[in-house]
């Protein structure tokens, strides 16, 4: 049996990217983080932030030196979001929405890691969660 139990994120300083996204995903950082390993829960998964040295960040879409993943996050106002991660610090890379709005924004966090805002034609928001589109 396999079960993903972390999603670990290399950072320079781990309490304060840990902050970043418990602003972003609107849920709180674990009462144990410290300056070496810190998390955010979501229900059996952790997103966990571990600290390096000598921290490189991402040259994304740059190849020498590649994203090796990024995070995405559907969103019910894009432009709501955009302005609450862009004054949490985040920096807008690329805009990838149609006139309608649907599409997808790529950002960095205050550290260079690149993640997605996206905005999915179909998807509707309920109190028990997103439901997607039926595919083909």
């Amino acid at each position: 049996m396999l079960r993903l139990t972390d999603f670990i994120i290399d950072c320079p300083d781990t309490m304060k990217l840990a902050a970043f996204y418990s602003e972003v995903v609107g849920l709180p950082v674990k009462q144990d983080s410290n300056e070496n390993w810190a998390g955010i829960k979501f229900g059996d998964l952790e997103l966990a932030f571990v600290q390096v040295d000598d921290y490189r960040a991402p040259q994304w879409p740059d190849t020498e030196h590649p994203k090796q993943f990024h995070l995405d996050f559907e969103v019910d106002d894009i432009e709501a979001e955009q302005r609450r991660v862009l004054d949490l610090g985040a920096t807008l890379q690329r805009d990838c929405t149609d006139p309608d709005g649907y599409g997808f924004r790529v950002y960095t966090d205050p550290i260079g890691h690149p993640f997605c805002l996206c905005r999915n034609k179909g998807v509707v928001w309920t109190d028990q969660g997103l439901i997607w589109p039926k595919q083909g």
